[in-house]
């Protein structure tokens, strides 16, 4: 457990400028629902997208005034589009962004980034691999829209801006804050479609939580993270196609030929529990590992590592670790576009 000191600002109440300077915190507006009214009204929890409007971010900060005793905040635009529409354009210039910001508009000691629950996960994990900086970074959104009934976005938003300026924070790779607890942006998924305890981390749990009497946290991650990663995407117009496979009853392997044709430069195939393939899939595979193409293959199951056989490693496939295949993903494109990677590496160390 990290210990805090009296003089700690996550601890307690809001720290008064009598008692401590307030941190300074960027917060990124990225929309999504956390950035969104319905004109349907309060009870509406399912059309707000279609039928609503996205706040800017300074509406969404206003909206909450209670976080602005525990920092001084500066708002910044970015997007106001659904998560669903997120690419790799919009994960480089948060990249440039970031990496710019202080330069641009001064120091500050953390980031929140507010983000659409649908990508949420892809995009803590992607600047999590990419970002130079050396300050805390937090995303946090919400299930219910910022208008609706009993919203968790007003909290969601204040706890993840007190992550950001606690101390503590520092070294822990991205963060991602939501329903009080703290999770590391490489281990954390979406289990659930609206319960507000959507966000899990389902092999080793919580880094940590957001109580009312500060910003605690149990345990540190240990997979390399950013600053200090091999990946410089600042200058990187494009990322090599990688697609994503899945393993069913009865899969022929057609699909994995259709990627391979499509032209992707690495699949992730999503295999049966414990990382196995049918025997389609497999030959399929193999034929596209022979065509140049590189092979991961993560687990369907939600959790634990992918066991990849020795008839399958001695063919040069791959195994995600415990990634989940979306992340599996972005480690492989990362990789495929940094020159020729030794995948077994790059997997065992991020």
């Amino acid at each position: 457990m990290i210990n805090h000191t009296p003089s700690d600002s996550s601890l307690g109440g809001p720290v008064s400028s009598s008692k401590a300077k307030k941190p300074r915190i960027a917060v990124i507006g990225a929309g999504g629902t956390i950035s969104t009214r319905s004109t349907l009204g309060s009870l509406d929890l399912v059309n707000y997208m279609a039928f609503g409007s996205t706040l800017n971010v300074e509406d969404v900060i206003d909206a909450v005034p209670e976080a602005k005793q525990y920092a001084d905040i500066h708002p910044v635009r970015f997007s106001a589009a659904s998560s669903t529409s997120v690419s790799y354009a919009d994960w480089r210039a948060i990249v440039q962004l970031v990496g710019s910001f202080e330069q641009n508009h001064g120091e500050v000691d953390g980031f929140v980034i507010l983000h659409g629950t649908g990508t949420l996960e892809e995009t803590a994990y992607f600047l999590h691999l990419c970002l130079k900086t050396e300050k805390p970074v937090v995303l946090t959104g919400s299930q219910r829209p910022l208008g609706a009934i009993s919203s968790d976005a007003p909290l969601n938003l204040l706890n993840a801006i007190r992550v950001a300026g606690s101390t503590a924070a520092r070294g822990m790779g991205v963060l991602v804050c939501l329903n009080d607890e703290i999770h590391a942006a490489r281990d954390v998924t979406k289990g659930a479609t609206s319960r507000l305890h959507a966000f899990r981390t389902p092999d080793f749990g919580i880094l940590g939580e957001v109580n009312g009497d500060g910003v605690n946290f149990y345990r540190r991650p240990t997979r390399r993270s950013y600053p200090d990663t091999e990946f410089d995407v600042e200058r990187l117009p494009l990322l090599p196609r990688v697609d994503i496979a899945y393993s069913y009853a009865g899969e022929d392997g057609e699909v994995v030929r259709a990627l391979a044709a499509a032209g992707a430069k690495g699949i992730v195939v999503a295999g049966f529990p414990g990382g196995r393939l049918s025997p389609a899939q497999k030959a399929a595979c193999i034929q596209a590992l022979k065509d140049g193409i590189a092979i991961v293959v993560s687990t369907r199951a939600g959790s634990g590592r992918a066991h990849v056989a020795q008839d399958l490693k001695s063919c040069g496939i791959v195994g995600a670790d415990n990634l989940t295949c979306q992340k599996a993903r972005i480690l492989l494109t990362l990789a495929l576009s940094h020159g020729k990677p030794d995948l077994e590496r790059i997997f065992s160390l991020y």
